[in-house]
């Protein structure tokens, strides 16, 4: 990518020594900061940023970069390449990794958990709310409407990931239109055809001669905690959810919208631990609590397992990108500028992107359910494209209050 050029292109090569450590930052260019106040800053980033991955990731760099100057502008480009080459939530792994520049494992490890935290207690507050009270009719009528909403705003979404990801390459667009319409046929996300459109995109745009193909294969009391909307829930359906969310963590590439194909598949098709209605509210409350998207996760543990549940699904969609972090980041520069690598990550991304606009499909043919519910997605998808700069909460909220009124006082 041409962030991580621009990196490599304003530091110098480092020795082998010293790729082992955490990069230090440039003097000239940044203050010298506490841990503790670089920790106070992603408590309260994950308590009001709103926005999604892109504006989140935005948020730091204003903050961090051009008014506090804490990190220096290379170190965060080269953190925001090395986020959207791994798998997992850019903004948090984006935040952890940040946390390793100025503190190792313990730094990542601790400002990953309070980035994380402040969204991953408001959804188990929104879960155990929507568990007790989610049968009232203004409940109902509330999420009638954000169902809508939230469906413009994955269809909006998928518009300027294609934008910004497949552009006018021929190659991608065919891989983006058979992820898409595969999504949408299976109605789930199937694994192994986004790492098969990885090799697809590596083998046409950057093939390997057989000089490099030796070199890069060797680089080669819990029952009241177990409650949820169906009861309370067996260990082995915790177990199942563990893994289910550590593969969601560790096989989704692009923005945080992008595991809501993969849940789907899971979570409603596979092992129908919620109903259609039930996943679309769960995406609407990640939209409207700060912090990454992907809480989303905590808040259909909840439903699934009750607390236990929500800190299983959560702990298990955050490990792969902080393991990545701190076991990957250190060896980072010596592969980033590399043609395969760049060129799989791009096959990768664009059946993500793919994926998205399935799943869009999908969750419209269930949420638009009528011409009320359509014409709140159009609108709020007009809004979106016409108004860039509108906050996707207030969106959301007025979706909601307009679905009480209409169907809040049944």
């Amino acid at each position: 990518m041409n962030w991580a050029k621009k990196a490599s292109k304003q530091k110098p090569q480092m020795s082998k020594q010293a790729q082992r450590q955490p990069p230090t930052v440039d003097r000239a260019e940044t203050v010298s900061f506490t841990l503790r106040e670089l920790l106070l800053y992603f408590l309260r980033l994950g308590t009001f940023g709103f926005g999604g991955p892109i504006a989140l990731a935005g948020y730091m760099q204003r903050d961090l970069v051009e008014q506090r100057r804490w990190v220096s502008k290379s170190d965060y480009l080269e953190g925001l390449a090395f986020s959207q080459l791994s798998p997992g939530p850019l903004a948090a792994q984006l935040a952890m990794y940040i946390g390793w520049l100025r503190a190792g494992f313990m730094g990542a490890t601790l400002v990953g958990s309070a980035f994380i935290l402040p969204s991953f207690l408001m959804a188990l507050v929104l879960a155990a709310l929507y568990v007790h009270f989610g049968s009232l009719p203004w409940i109902q009528g509330m999420f009638y409407g954000i169902g809508a909403a939230v469906i413009a705003i994955i269809a909006r979404s998928a518009i300027k990931l294609v934008r910004t990801t497949v552009g006018k390459d021929l190659l991608l667009w065919v891989i983006f239109a058979v992820l898409a319409l595969t999504t949408a046929v299976t109605q789930s996300e199937i694994v192994w055809l986004f790492i098969l459109s990885g090799f697809v995109a590596m083998l046409i745009k950057a093939p390997l001669s057989l000089a490099r193909v030796d070199s890069m294969f060797s680089f080669a009391v819990v029952t009241p905690l177990l409650t949820g909307i169906h009861g309370v829930a067996a260990l082995a359906t915790v177990g199942v959810l563990f893994l289910f969310f550590l593969k969601a963590g560790a096989f989704v590439f692009g923005s945080g919208l992008a595991i809501v194909p993969f849940l789907y598949g899971g979570v409603v098709v596979k092992f129908h631990w919620l109903t259609e209605r039930q996943f679309v509210d769960a995406v609407a409350v990640a939209m409207i609590t700060p912090g990454p998207v992907v809480i989303t996760s905590a808040f259909i543990g909840f439903l699934v397992a009750g607390i236990l549940g929500a800190v299983v699904a959560a702990a298990a969609v955050f490990a792969p990108p902080f393991l990545i972090v701190v076991f990957g980041a250190p060896y980072y520069r010596r592969f980033a500028q590399n043609p395969q690598v760049k060129a799989f990550v791009q096959g990768v991304t664009a059946a993500a992107v793919g994926a998205i606009a399935g799943a869009a499909y999908i969750l419209a043919r269930r949420s638009l359910v009528d011409l009320p519910t359509a014409i709140i997605a159009i609108a709020t998808l007009a809004v979106l494209l016409a108004i860039k700069k509108i906050p996707e909460p207030v969106l959301i909220l007025a979706a909601g209050a307009i679905g009480v009124l209409l169907h809040g006082t049944r």
